[in-house]
Order: structure tokens, then sequence, then C-alpha cells
């Protein structure tokens, strides 16, 4: 069991899709619990992941490969609902509108599914109204917002105003990032979370 848990883990720091989805399919038939498979196989090494990118031992393409193969567990995933092992939560996740980039915000929405989130990926030139349309299709418990450009910054702001008025506001927490984002602009804008990059935890920035 711990040998082929410590094969997928080693599998997603390596990037080798292909092999982590066969190991995930051995550990099933080995009677592993897809739990264990999850948390101690596929969440730990996306850990993992993050603080080698903090010490520089990782970049970003690194990071990119090891977040999309993490998406091993698909073999998991009827067993995972036949567990009833509850996601960590759901997050509604896009670029805010009139900005095309979407690499960041990728990454991150790859880097939360591999730590157990459902994600919903809106792509990037999302508009308020979409946000507010998922919002009420999905019942998210997060909203994550990217901004590349300065110039689009102020969306972020024009977001949470039309959250504000389509009385949804309330029934999430709204959590930005992007390369000119800080912690003070995210504090100023009325944010609920906040991190420097992809690989940090967001921090909150609300009592």
């Amino acid at each position: 069991m711990e040998s082929l848990i410590e094969e997928i883990y080693q599998g997603v720091l390596d990037g080798q899709s292909q092999a982590v989805q066969q190991k995930v399919q051995a550990a099933l038939e080995a009677n592993i619990p897809a739990s264990t498979i999850l948390n101690e196989g596929m969440i730990t090494a996306m850990a993992q992941v993050g603080h080698l990118f903090e010490e520089g031992e990782y970049f970003v393409p690194e990071m990119l490969i090891s977040a999309r193969h993490a998406g091993g567990i698909i073999p998991a995933q009827p067993a995972l609902k036949s567990e009833d092992v509850k996601s960590s939560g759901k997050v509604v996740i896009g670029t805010v509108k009139g900005d095309l980039h979407d690499i960041g915000k990728n990454l991150v929405a790859m880097m939360m599914e591999g730590a157990g989130f459902e994600i919903v990926d809106l792509g990037a030139d999302v508009s308020p109204d979409k946000f507010i349309g998922a919002i009420r299709e999905h019942s998210p418990q997060i909203i994550a917002m990217s901004a590349l450009l300065t110039t689009t910054m102020p969306n972020m702001v024009t977001t949470i105003q039309a959250l504000n008025e389509a009385g949804v506001r309330a029934e999430v927490k709204v959590m930005v990032g992007g390369a000119p984002v800080t912690e003070d602009y995210a504090l100023k804008i009325g944010a609920d979370g906040y991190a420097t990059d992809a690989s940090r935890r967001s921090q909150s920035l609300n009592p």
C-alpha cells in the first residue's frame, strides 16, 4: 500500500501522467481507499510542489506539469463519490473582463484542483454578469479573480460591486491575485483572500 502511494506521490512530482493513472488504478484494485489516494498521494504531492517552487527548485513550467498530471486522480473519482468523500469546496475562477491572460489563472485552478477543490473555470475576459451567473448556477464557496494588467485591475472592483448589487456577495468569499495585485489593493477593494502566487495559501484579509 505505502509503495503505491509513494509512487503516485512521486509521479505527480515528476509530471508522469500515464504512470500516475496506472498507479491510481493499481491502488484501487489493491483496495486502497480513494480518499487515501487523494489525500496522501495527490494533495500531499501538490503541497510539496508548492514548497519546491517557493524554494526555487521548481519554476512555473514544472508547476504546470505537476498540477496537470495530478489529474491522474480521474480513475478514482467514482470511488471517491461512493465513499462520499467531501471536496475541499467549490471554486469559480476566471480572469476579469478585458484581460485575456490565463496562464496564472490556469495554474491556480490546477493547484486548487490538486488540493481537492471542485473547479468551475470561466476562462478569461469574464464579465461581472458571468461571475454572478456562475454563483447562481454552481453555488460555490469561493470566487477567484485574476488580473494581469493594471488597466484591468479596476474590473475586480466592478465585479465585487456587481456581486453586492445582485445580492450574492454574502454567499461567497472573494479571492484575488495576479502580478500587479497587492495585499493592500485586495484589502481596499473588499476581497476576502489574497496570495502572491499559486503556490501560497491564500491569506484571509477579513477577520
